[in-house]
């Protein structure tokens, strides 16, 4: 898929098929992850994948997120602040590096949704008893995947008011 049409038509899939993701989609996905921009090219993230629905459903009680019991792949990003060469660009980091992986995921044909964990500390607490992530390591996007049950039309976004050329 064309990255503009890619960037246009992605939206946020929160239903999913039972049928399970590729490997070889899995693999694609995170390359596209860990090919993100990151400040001085430091990379400061880690992947947690998660495929396991007894690992999935603690995930689905944390308030507005019902829908992750259907999903069939799950990517946990964390933060790694001992990996950044200019601190405190770690959440500019990961984002990039979720923004990557819902575009690959929507051009290969993967629904995908971003739950957000950090800066919610009681969402992050709860993801780091869950998936054992260690406290030099902060969970900041949980990014819910599968084969798409529902169909979204493209929604366009441009808005002339929040354009301001040259200055304010």
């Amino acid at each position: 898929m064309e990255a503009i049409k890619a960037i246009m038509t992605r939206r946020s899939i929160r239903s999913w098929t039972n049928d399970p993701v590729t490997e070889q989609d899995r693999k694609s996905i995170l390359e596209a992850a860990m090919n993100a921009p990151s400040a001085a090219d430091a990379r400061p993230w880690h992947f947690v994948t998660i495929d396991n629905p007894e690992v999935i459903e603690p995930f689905t009680q944390m308030g507005g997120t019902e829908m992750l019991k259907e999903s069939t792949f799950m990517v946990m990003v964390c933060g790694d602040e001992s990996k950044e060469i200019y601190p405190g660009f770690w959440p500019q980091d990961c984002s990039c590096a979720a923004q990557n992986m819902q575009l690959a995921a929507h051009a290969i044909g993967i629904g995908c949704v971003w739950i957000a964990i950090y800066p919610l500390q009681q969402r992050v607490e709860t993801c780091r008893t869950i998936l054992g992530i260690p406290p030099s390591i902060t969970p900041f996007a949980l990014l819910a995947m599968g084969v798409p049950n529902e169909v979204l039309e493209p929604e366009y976004r441009y808005d002339e008011k929040r354009l301001h050329r040259n200055k304010w």
